[in-house]
């Protein structure tokens, strides 16, 4: 399928991001990731545990739709200085 394709909502993508998380806090048991997470939690009202977390979540999607190629931009921001 091609990626230009491929559409998430803004939910689905912070399921997949919690889902994501959630199990590397299964592998590492980090205290600092399972507090996060708890925070990040959806409550049956459809808000999350940490209302913040949810406008902090929209910035990130905006921030990341502005730039066309946010993977190239993360890929060079590791890479080592020559």
């Amino acid at each position: 399928m091609d990626e230009k394709m491929e559409k998430m909502t803004r939910q689905q993508a912070y399921c997949a991001m919690y889902h994501y998380l959630e199990n590397l806090y299964q592998l590492t048991h980090s205290d600092d990731l399972g507090a996060f997470l708890g925070e990040m939690s959806i409550l049956p009202d459809g808000n999350t545990a940490d209302p913040a977390i949810w406008q902090d979540w929209l910035q990130a999607v905006e921030k990341v739709k502005e730039n066309d190629n946010c993977f190239k931009a993360l890929a060079l921001k590791w890479e080592k200085p020559v």
